[in-house]
């Protein structure tokens, strides 16, 4: 795989059972770059450690008086400096393409996750932990992944300079086989300590991540209620945390990398001490011992590769991990499913609560508990608990269809809707039935102001369309991003639209006129609203009040106001007093259809 060639056509399907499976995954999908990195490594390191050998031999020829011998040891010298360069540029280039591609990899799985679960996705995990994976934990996976392959290529040089040694000079190679094991070994007992504090600083660090990523998201509220400066201190706090974790952390991998220095250097002691006395005997020549000293120390180079890989995977595993642990999450229905691609038509059903949206209505759903209506909107599109029975449309169970179908059957709008940064016209370039023009829909949603102040914004944009959105639609109000969301889900036109909360931001007059809007431009569709505004309650065609995850009552809006003392609760904010004074029709608090009632009423008189 060549870099140009990324994104993947199929990134494949991720083993994410545990951290260490999902890095075996990432491996085995890059064989070919990892074998391709392995022969580079091996041929850089391995001229590398043909250098003393080389040196040994030019020795011996001057000791000997050999010009023949000594111009072939300076023509083995060149060619293994040549090899070393060669070597060491392409095992760059192959193994930063083993990480640059590994780390495309997890994003697109990443990614295509992320579509799959939708706004299910932050409900399930937090905000900052999915940034973090995003970011910072690529990354530190995509080392691990180039980085095995070096190591591979230095461990298996370091076995081949110890049986040449073994070879060349026994009575040295001895002490340099026996001893090398020792310095690749010595930190094993470190690394577990190493690993654990470095965890902590993850976590620590998602922790921070997290909180940065709420406030910068809430940064407009919290300026609104001067909040600002208490986040400030709660961010530093976590900050200085990270700090603390991470000097931590770097001590005891400071500690590592000195023993990997101090350990190496008692080794050449020991060598030449021994190898002098071997000298002096007569038993060696100094070529030899010059030979094993300079392998010896040329050892220390692929030596450091033991130490890169221990703190790659340290650093690796919990991000892996928290990888593995988003790429888990499942839609609770079959992605594969067991039906042709269609979607489906007609009631929509819910077994959970016994919701039922008849097809071609405008139908609201009132929950006191607003977490539990969000619930019920993830359950209605699709994104049902784990062992739960799916929600029906048209009779036809959400979890049989695939996924494309699924998302073709039902919409859902959340309550807190995301604009990206764009056009207007990229924001509404979304998969549509073609049936609803843009214009309508921002007719629809009352949009008409929005367009002036993006006009206004955008001086280079003859047409509205063509305006910018900045990020997350920052420059515009709450009822602004609200109701652009709003037509961008009018505009799909999908057989089932659910909207959870969509005029919650927008005064009361505009909100009259979208909920007419929504009316007529849905007419003939099913739409399920929720939500407690009688505006909308009074023009939907069928209202349904939700009460402990079932269903309580169902009618029109008039008519469960005046019959339900639970839904008037709800949609009049009435507190437990007052609801107590409604036990009879003298005792009830006279309403906005009481009056409407009244008047009618003494218009058939007069």
């Amino acid at each position: 795989m060549r870099i140009q060639d990324l994104p993947y056509q199929d990134p494949g399907v991720p083993d994410a059972r545990s951290g260490p499976r999902f890095l075996w995954w990432l491996g085995r999908n890059q064989l070919g770059g990892q074998f391709k990195s392995l022969a580079w490594g091996l041929l850089h390191f391995t001229s590398v450690a043909g250098l003393p050998f080389c040196v040994g031999f030019a020795i011996e020829a001057v000791v000997d008086r050999s010009g023949a011998r000594l111009a072939l040891a300076g023509g083995l010298l060149a060619l293994c400096g040549f090899a070393v360069a060669l070597g060491d540029t392409f095992l760059h280039r192959t193994a930063v393409t083993n990480w640059i591609t590994a780390a495309a990899r997890v994003q697109q799985v990443l990614a295509r996750k992320t579509a799959q679960l939708g706004s299910a996705l932050t409900r399930r995990v937090a905000a900052g932990e999915v940034v973090a994976v995003s970011t910072g934990d690529v990354e530190k996976i995509g080392w691990f992944v180039e980085a095995v392959s070096r190591f591979t290529a230095a461990a298996l040089t370091v076995v081949l300079v110890c049986v040449a040694l073994v070879v060349y000079q026994p009575a040295l190679g001895i002490v340099v086989a026996v001893g090398v094991p020792v310095l690749a070994l010595a930190v094993l007992p470190l690394l577990p300590r190493a690993t654990r504090r470095a965890d902590v600083q993850r976590e620590k660090a998602g922790r921070a991540t997290e909180l940065a990523s709420d406030t910068v998201a809430g940064l407009r509220v919290l300026r609104g209620i001067g909040g600002e400066d208490l986040f400030l201190d709660r961010y530093r706090l976590a900050s200085q945390e990270v700090r603390h974790a991470a000097v931590r952390s770097a001590r005891m991998w400071a500690l590592i990398s000195g023993i990997q220095v101090l350990l190496p250097g008692l080794l050449m002691i020991a060598v030449v001490w021994h190898g002098v006395g071997l000298a002096r005997d007569g038993r060696i020549t100094v070529g030899e011992l010059v030979t094993v000293y300079s392998a010896v120390m040329l050892l220390t180079y692929p030596l450091r590769h033991f130490d890169e890989i221990a703190m790659a995977y340290s650093f690796s595993r919990p991000s892996a991990k928290r990888a593995a642990r988003v790429l888990s999450l499942e839609r609770a229905t079959d992605t594969e499913g067991s039906r042709e691609a269609v979607a489906p038509s007609g009631d929509v059903y819910d077994p959970a609560t016994g919701l039922l949206a008849p097809a071609g209505c405008l139908t609201a759903v009132v929950c006191g508990d607003p977490d539990a209506a969000g619930r019920l909107a993830e359950r209605l599109g699709g994104h049902a608990p784990e062992k739960s029975t799916s929600v029906l449309v048209g009779g036809v169970p959400l979890d049989e269809l695939p996924l494309d179908a699924a998302r073709t059957a039902v919409l859902v709008q959340d309550k807190d809707p995301v604009l990206l940064s764009g056009t207007l016209r990229e924001h509404f370039d979304v998969p549509a039935s073609g049936e609803v023009t843009a214009e309508e829909a921002l007719d629809a949603a009352q949009c008409g102001d929005v367009l002036e102040a993006l006009a206004q914004g955008s001086l280079h944009a003859e047409d509205p369309l063509d305006a910018r959105i900045t990020e997350r639609g920052r420059s515009l109000s709450g009822g602004q991003r609200q109701r652009l969301a709003l037509a961008r889900s009018l505009i799909t036109d999908p057989e089932v639209l659910v909207l959870d909360e969509p005029t919650s931001a927008v005064d009361s007059h505009t909100e009259a006129r979208v909920a007419q809007g929504i009316r007529s431009l849905r007419a003939g569709r099913t739409t399920v609203v929720f939500t407690s505004s009688p505006l909308l309650l009074d023009l939907a065609e069928r209202v349904v009040l939700i009460r402990d995850g079932e269903v309580a009552a169902v009618g029109v809006h008039r008519e469960l106001v005046h019959k339900e003392p639970q839904y008037r609760a709800v949609v009049t904010r009435e507190t437990d007093e007052e609801a107590a004074m409604d036990s009879g029709p003298r005792g009830r608090k006279a309403t906005l259809s009481d009056v409407l009632d009244e008047l009618e009423e003494i218009e058939e008189t007069a």
